[in-house]
């Protein structure tokens, strides 16, 4: 969260906008999430208003999903011919579970679906990430 300060000669208001600034050492040819905020996902220092699917050396900016809702199993055939370890789904600013029958190809794959907050799925790629596995980030914004 960012606080700002408005004042004029009558009062004094405070605003509070949410920021979330994110800095890792700069892991050369993989891409890192440096920011996010309620509507966007910041990589590599990139700003994205869009679904985006993200991993060491992949980026997708353009993940064609609307919102949470929308969600089929389809929408994970891209990640599935990526084998990641794991795939850590952002489900947006609300905290969602998948149906099974949407990652069935994905756990018979022996690929783990994690879901989490957007902003969650961000924090947890990073420390991930770095630690040298194999995760992709599947993230709504």
């Amino acid at each position: 969260m960012q606080l700002k300060r408005h004042s004029s000669k009558d009062s004094i208001d405070y605003s509070i906008y949410p920021l979330m600034k994110l800095h890792l050492t700069q892991a050369a040819g993989s891409h890192l999430i440096t920011g996010y905020g309620d509507d966007w996902v910041e990589v590599n220092h990139h700003r994205h208003e869009h679904s985006l699917i993200v991993l060491p050396g992949y980026i997708n900016p353009d993940w064609a999903i609307e919102s949470f809702d929308h969600l089929q199993a389809a929408h994970f055939q891209e990640l599935l011919a990526l084998k990641p370890e794991l795939i850590l789904l952002g489900t947006g600013n609300k905290h969602r579970f998948l149906h099974p029958s949407i990652s069935r190809d994905l756990i018979t794959a022996g690929i783990s679906v994690e879901c989490m907050t957007t902003e969650a799925a961000c924090r947890t790629y990073n420390i991930l990430m770095a630690e040298s596995r194999q995760v992709a980030a599947a993230l709504i914004v």
